[in-house]
């Protein structure tokens, strides 16, 4: 019978950090795919569990601030173990890593009857961690596209913005998915393995699992001794260094969450009002409002055909930027017309693109049937700018 001692796997800060990664990582996929998914049934139940979509949002910015500064943690913690304490760089992927996953390919189709040796971390172990690397490192990146458009849009084309949600939501399904087949079934049902909660495994788990780690451990060589004056001299070239690291890191995550206020506000259902309501009745019939006249309108773009322009058309035309090229806040913008080419033809409105799209309707600066036909008379009369 094999001896029942164990040996320690994770300290209690490991299995802390660990738990608190399952907590924001279960928060934001929650909080995250039911915004995703908002019109399906199950999502809108959840969504009123947790108090409607503000409040969802606001537990999902608040999960994805919590996971940053697990970043940053996890930064100073590793380099500690790099730097001061020398540890081995186990979770680095090496041209073993592929062996093994062969080899245990080979074993799971019946090919071979060995299974392979793992090391500290499997193959299995090192696929997941750098999965949680690059998965955080597309979140944080297309998180702060959406949560910041404006300052994205300063640097990169609009359409980024809309690829970044997208992207978003897709790493979001692939990491669910990922944990779901992935990391339950290695972790929890092919073999139930208790080490983040008890911190240790026994021997004959480690046998199972990591023997070459258990061959190193009984060998003397799994830890490298480390000699105090040499531990000491590192810990002050560290500490000061991972100081300005972290502080820069602080300050890009709370640049990250207040850059900008972008979010669209939910607007409130309606309420009934009272609204004042007169003691006696108006006389019945009561005259007509009387049709506001137009203002009088020379033939000329001095004399008020700019003026129509002005106010129809410089929310789309306003600028040589604008929608099409064509910017008709100017006499010389009209003359010069858009990507479409000449805009106004003198002496022939039915050839001018102007009068085109305006007589076809629903344009978004549209004229009304008074103001095209002045348009079509400034143009008879060749477009004259005075």
């Amino acid at each position: 019978m094999r001896d029942t001692r164990k040996y320690l796997r994770f300290p209690l800060s490991y299995r802390i950090e660990h738990w608190l990664l399952v907590a924001t990582f279960t928060t934001l996929a929650i909080t995250g795919l039911v915004q995703k998914f908002a019109a399906s049934g199950a999502s809108q139940v959840i969504l009123r569990l947790l108090g409607g979509v503000e409040t969802t949002r606001v537990i999902h910015h608040t999960a994805a601030a919590i996971l940053m500064l697990e970043v940053v943690y996890h930064v100073g913690a590793l380099g500690f173990r790099v730097f001061v304490r020398r540890t081995h760089l186990t979770m680095l992927p090496s041209s073993s890593d592929v062996r093994m996953a062969v080899q245990a390919l080979l074993y799971n189709l019946g090919f071979s009857k060995v299974r392979p040796q793992q090391d500290r971390f499997s193959f299995e172990e090192k696929a997941e961690y750098w999965a949680v690397v690059w998965g955080t490192l597309v979140m944080a990146i297309t998180g702060f596209m959406m949560w910041n458009p404006i300052a994205t849009t300063r640097f990169l084309p609009g359409e980024f913005v809309p690829a970044a949600k997208s992207a978003h939501g897709a790493e979001a399904v692939l990491a669910v998915l990922a944990i779901i087949v992935w990391h339950i079934y290695h972790v929890h049902v092919r073999q139930f393995n208790k080490s983040m909660f008890t911190g240790d495994l026994t021997e004959n788990e480690m046998i199972e699992e990591h023997p070459l780690e258990l061959a190193d451990i009984k060998a003397g060589v799994a830890e490298r001794p480390v000699e105090p004056l040499a531990l000491s001299r590192r810990k002050r070239i560290f500490y000061p260094v991972y100081g300005v690291l972290a502080a820069a890191m602080l300050f890009g995550i709370y640049a990250f969450v207040t850059l900008e206020q972008t979010a669209v506000t939910t607007r409130p259902p309606a309420e009934d009002v009272v609204i004042f309501s007169p003691l006696t009745p108006t006389p019945f019939p009561t005259a007509l409002p009387s049709a506001t006249p137009l203002p009088i309108i020379g033939v000329a773009w001095a004399d008020g055909i700019g003026a129509l322009f002005q106010s129809k058309c410089i929310v789309c035309h306003g600028s040589p930027s604008g929608l099409g090229g064509l910017n008709l806040a100017s006499y010389a913008g009209i003359q010069t017309g858009g990507a479409s080419g000449p805009v106004v033809v003198p002496g022939d409105p039915e050839a001018s693109l102007l009068v085109v799209k305006q007589a076809a309707g629903n344009h978004p600066g549209q004229l009304s049937g008074e103001e095209l036909a002045l348009v079509r008379q400034w143009i008879e009369a060749g477009a004259p700018e005075k």
